[in-house]
């Protein structure tokens, strides 16, 4: 009987390479799905925190007593009561009290609700490295979600087939994501199975950020091109345009597109790349990244000239380099930091995504610095990552806004 078991669990049987994997696949999809069931539970959603009334007051430039007055009076979104009976409002009712505001103040309008004017073009970031480890996903999320709280209307698209930033947002890639949901519906060269982009764009819980989802099936589109591009069987524009045309159908409800891109130089890559109106590099200050950045860079700089050669025009607003992970009190990180300032100028990010228990303590639970409750982690601790975290983020919407045109 103990060696039929052992041959039904492949223990003291030989198990060829992709049996094992596969196997290990599943035992691990089941106990993550396991995991997240206990987090949350099959008729609960990921909700979003509810914000104090001072916290309203600094996202919205509102006074405090004009929020407790309003509130007092029953004017505009009624907040929720705690039980130590302080005011709390959701993210949609601060999105509310913008737009009432903006409305009632036209000339201060751009301050209460910053959104994109008339003239002022969707702006589409992409967050790149080849190298794994470089916080782009950890970049993705905080920026997303930090966006949303000021008022802008954010999509997040998720082009990494391990589809972290999907399961930051509460997808788990194996279970809630089916096929045909993810980008590749709207990239695919079969136009029967190929879908509107706003087809599968999907609402989250974070008010402002919408989500394209990510799973291994983003890998098909790597796999399809170059036969594609072989056979010279493809409909509708080439491999490299079709992001960005995807992007174009859906320009109207958004004023940022953060792409999530894969660690590698491929198809998809080269697409985001296209589509993207500025960029953001992430880097670990490290010899070891930085020498894989520099290939990613030599890498990058041919392909873009493999593209002007197609006739494609690459005109970006901005790119730029964020250290990520970084501890300012380790030397050898500072001297890498001060060699990237030196060869690269301002085109380095003044501010550092700083090593953070915090963000690494949010990151387990899937949530980001800006969903944590300042009792959950100490005080001191969540403030330094809150204020790092939000230098970084500002750092990338000025130049957005400059791009813009806005002063």
């Amino acid at each position: 009987m103990a060696i039929e078991q052992q041959l039904e669990t492949g223990i003291g049987s030989k198990e060829d390479a992709g049996s094992k994997i596969a196997r290990h696949a599943a035992l691990l999809s089941g106990q993550l799905q396991q995991l997240r069931m206990r987090m949350y539970p099959p008729k609960s959603e990921k909700m979003l925190r509810p914000f104090l009334t001072n916290e309203v007051s600094k996202l919205t430039s509102i006074p405090d007593s004009t929020l407790k007055l309003m509130s007092s009076e029953g004017r505009g979104p009624i907040p929720s009561r705690l039980e130590n009976n302080h005011r709390v409002y959701t993210l949609k009712q601060i999105n509310e009290l913008r737009e009432l505001f903006a409305k009632q103040k036209p000339a201060e309008a751009l301050r209460f609700l910053p959104r994109r004017r008339e003239g002022e073009h969707l702006q589409v970031l992409a967050i790149a490295n080849f190298k794994g480890g470089s916080a782009k996903t950890t970049t993705c999320v905080h920026l997303a979600h930090y966006l949303a709280l000021q008022g802008y209307r954010v999509l997040a698209l998720d082009l990494d087939p391990q589809a972290s930033l999907s399961a930051l947002f509460g997808a788990q890639p194996e279970v809630d994501v089916g096929a045909n949901e993810t980008i590749y519906a709207a990239l695919r060269y079969d136009e029967a199975e190929r879908r509107p982009l706003r087809d599968i764009i999907r609402k989250t819980y974070f008010d402002g950020v919408d989500l394209i989802p990510g799973n291994l099936e983003v890998m098909e589109y790597e796999h399809e091109t170059p036969r594609v591009l072989a056979n010279k069987t493809a409909s509708g524009a080439i491999f490299f345009e079709r992001l960005k045309l995807a992007l174009s159908e859906v320009e109207d409800d958004y004023d940022i597109v953060i792409l999530d891109t894969p660690p590698s130089l491929g198809f998809l890559t080269l697409s985001a790349i296209y589509a993207a109106t500025s960029m953001i590099i992430t880097v670990h200050p490290a010899m070891l990244d930085v020498a894989s950045m520099s290939q990613f860079l030599l890498m990058m700089g041919d392909l873009i000239n493999v593209l002007n050669e197609s006739g494609a025009q690459l005109d970006q607003d901005f790119i730029r380099y964020l250290v990520t992970r970084h501890n300012p009190n380790d030397a050898p990180q500072s001297q890498v930091v001060a060699m990237m300032r030196h060869l690269f100028g301002t085109d380095v990010l003044l501010p550092t995504a700083i090593e953070s228990t915090a963000v690494e303590a949010a990151g387990l639970a899937k949530r980001s610095i800006y969903e944590l409750e300042m009792g959950q982690l100490g005080r001191d601790t969540h403030k330094r990552a809150r204020e790092a975290v939000d230098a970084v983020n500002e750092a990338i919407v000025s130049l957005i806004t400059k791009s813009w045109g806005r002063e």
